[in-house]
């Protein structure tokens, strides 16, 4: 439910900012967000903690990742990869972060008060937040010193937006296979839950790095060449999952893992607003940012069901693998076509 709630909301506030700016949707997602965690603290059956997680938690988290990316890209030209990246590490900071205090909380107060306490601190903390962003982007003029213009592509905008859907989904079925699993890998390896819940500290914090790196390339040699670097790099990292499967060899692979992926899912808003009217960009991110979504659940239930048919989790890496080509042919295809306009315009 909560899924399905953040990657509806992406497209949802997406829209609503192209056309009102970012901080009232904001605000209402904000609000919505905390109101669902102090709800589900009080939820008394399945069904309002349901509600509360999947409509409140799920559309108010969306308008903190996809058109957050998407507004920040309006304020910046020369140095957008870099902004963009920075604002999307926020989630990977998160994910570093918030496993460390949250289990043990839970254990000593029990998930109601955790799920109050984290209600509160989203009040306290990410509604100031946002009303600090109520100024909308400048206009830009078309012309003047560091404007981008629109890069031409042999595609059509609705063509364009359907390869990155694509693209998006393949990525993130491949990405979840370890985000997803590796603590239940290291179970069945029998290295116990520890090191894998490490591991995915180890991944998320290098995905902080990842994310970086990947603005400051994609402001030299633009968000289709980055993204096809980081996918690729990315499916080479799900490879070295099987073979080496020694509790050392998972600590480097997984942190392999982490630089390799990071940096992918920002790139394709930098890659809308490079080739797409920026009026728009709060919509096509969000619709892009929602395929990832799906991809990571999708991609998520699809591994623990190979799992369950062939008792390996080798199967599931190769599936990983196998959507991860599916996302690198199609960037491709983007690359050639951006390419080929580029010489017809010569």
């Amino acid at each position: 439910a909560t899924m399905v709630g953040f990657a509806a909301g992406n497209v949802l506030v997406g829209r609503a900012i192209d056309r009102v700016g970012y901080w009232i949707p904001a605000l209402a997602s904000s609000t919505a967000l905390a109101a669902g965690f102090l709800l589900a603290s009080l939820s008394g059956s399945i069904l309002q903690f349901t509600f509360a997680q999947g409509l409140l938690i799920g559309l108010g988290t969306s308008a903190i990742f996809g058109p957050l990316i998407a507004d920040i890209s309006h304020w910046f030209n020369r140095r957008r990869g870099v902004a963009v990246a920075a604002a999307a590490s926020g989630s990977y900071l998160a994910g570093t972060v918030w496993p460390a205090i949250i289990p043990p909380l839970m254990r000593a107060e029990g998930w109601r008060f955790t799920y109050l306490a984290i209600g509160i601190a989203c009040l306290a903390t990410m509604v100031p937040l946002v009303l600090m962003l109520r100024r909308r982007a400048p206009a830009v003029v078309a012309g003047s010193p560091g404007t981008r213009l629109v890069q031409p592509i042999a595609l059509s905008p609705a063509a364009l937006q359907m390869l990155l859907v694509i693209a998006g989904l393949g990525c993130c079925v491949a990405m979840s296979m370890p985000q997803v699993h590796i603590v239940a890998y290291c179970l069945d390896l029998g290295y116990g839950v520890a090191h894998g819940a490490d591991m995915l500290s180890i991944m998320m914090a290098a995905g902080v790095v990842s994310r970086l790196a990947s603005g400051f390339v994609a402001d030299r040699i633009g968000g289709v060449r980055t993204l096809l670097i980081g996918s690729v790099l990315q499916c080479l990292s799900l490879f070295f999952y099987i073979p080496f499967d020694g509790l050392a060899s998972l600590y480097v692979v997984s942190l392999v893992f982490g630089l390799s992926q990071g940096g992918i899912v920002p790139c394709y808003a930098i890659i809308v607003r490079e080739y797409m009217p920026a009026k728009e960009a709060g919509q096509r991110v969000g619709i892009v940012i929602m395929a990832t979504i799906f991809g990571m659940a999708i991609g998520g239930w699809m591994s623990g069901w190979i799992y369950d048919l062939t008792g390996s989790y080798s199967a599931a890496f190769l599936n990983g693998i196998a959507w991860n080509l599916l996302n690198i042919l199609v960037m491709l295809l983007v690359f050639w076509k951006a390419r080929r306009s580029v010489g017809i315009v010569a």
